[in-house]
């Protein structure tokens, strides 16, 4: 599959723990910066704070963003993403535990190309990384960075 980077920004060791090795089970072999909160993801797309010398036009390919999150929660993380040139085409996926009706609308609004329900067996899981990598890794065509 393609090397661009995703962006993991989940909060909860375990989840991410689960991700990761569901991304190795399935061979899905880019590399995977991982965030535990809504500032630091802005931090990260932003180059600010600890990620200053990241080079922003190194953007990822996909970011997977959890909405329940400390300091700034997705929805807003969201908003910051589709507000700015540099990100505002990058897809982002929502990949929470929420199945809230209203989640699911203002994750659309906002700007969300995608919104999926972590599945608790693990197994499951798997197969949803698996889909989630063939789709948007292998068969989407994204815009090329401007």
């Amino acid at each position: 599959m393609t090397k661009g980077t995703i962006l993991l920004v989940e909060d909860n060791r375990d989840d991410e723990l689960l991700t990761l090795r569901a991304f190795s089970k399935n061979r899905i072999a880019n590399p995977i910066a991982v965030v535990r909160d809504g500032e630091e993801a802005l931090d990260y797309l932003f180059a600010r704070g600890s990620f200053a010398e990241r080079d922003t036009q190194d953007q990822p390919t996909i970011i997977l963003l959890d909405l329940k999150l400390p300091k700034l929660n997705g929805h807003e993380v969201l908003k910051a993403i589709r507000e700015e040139e540099t990100t505002k085409l990058i897809p982002v996926i929502i990949l929470t535990t929420s199945l809230e009706d209203e989640d699911v609308i203002r994750s659309y609004e906002l700007g969300a190309n995608s919104y999926i329900r972590k599945p608790v067996d693990f197994s499951e899981f798997v197969s949803a990384v698996q889909m989630l990598g063939t789709y948007w890794l292998l068969l989407n065509k994204s815009p090329q960075s401007r």
